[in-house]
């Protein structure tokens, strides 16, 4: 007989309180804390390439993009959650005091091998649950795709994207997304295996 393993559940709390003062990110899931790995320069590239074309195109409006340091709250299932998207943009804003955002419209992963199951799994299902999400945005690196999950009064519709010239409508913010601004200066090449 195997003994369980004891998990050190960190309260909401202590874990926003150690997060303003912790040169790791961390991700949150009912009590259990996760360090966040670091990025290749191709993956922030497309980030700071999305951010930059919400900025735009959002300026003077009410709705606003932030970047993968401020994290979304999510309640599910009695459970509080806190992940850090690469972008997302809400469009009723916490108090400029708080560390995290409760009400994304739009959430964008930048996809990797190394977190793709988790966002194509735990963290949209998580999103998904989000009342106020409209569009869970999926990038891929390696090659010019995106998928949104849109939602509809039938529930969340997959829509796909992968011509350079295509454009991602974002009514529900008032902006677009054109492929060709997402992947500009980005140089197609296959993503590694293992880590060099």
């Amino acid at each position: 007989m195997t003994a369980a393993l004891k998990w050190n559940l960190i309260s909401v709390e202590d874990y926003l309180a150690g997060e303003l003062d912790s040169p790791i990110k961390h991700e949150y899931v009912g009590g259990v804390v996760f360090a966040m790995a670091g990025a290749r320069n191709l993956h922030n590239t497309i980030v700071i390439n999305t951010l930059a074309a919400f900025h735009l195109r959002l300026r003077g409006k009410p709705c606003r993009p932030f970047n993968s340091d401020t994290k979304v709250r999510i309640q599910i299932g009695g459970q509080t959650r806190f992940y850090y998207p690469d972008v997302h943009v809400t469009c009723h804003p916490n108090r400029p005091t708080d560390s995290y955002q409760s009400q994304p419209k739009v959430i964008v992963e930048v996809l990797c091998k190394k977190t793709e199951r988790l966002d194509k799994g735990e963290k949209k299902d998580a999103y998904l649950a989000i009342p106020s999400l409209d569009a869970y945005i999926l990038i891929e690196q390696e090659m010019p795709f995106v998928a949104v999950f849109r939602r509809t009064a039938a529930g969340f519709v997959r829509e796909v994207y992968e011509d350079m010239a295509a454009v991602v409508p974002l009514s529900e913010i008032e902006a677009e997304m054109p492929l060709a601004e997402i992947y500009e200066g980005v140089e197609f090449i296959p993503e590694p295996d293992e880590e060099e």
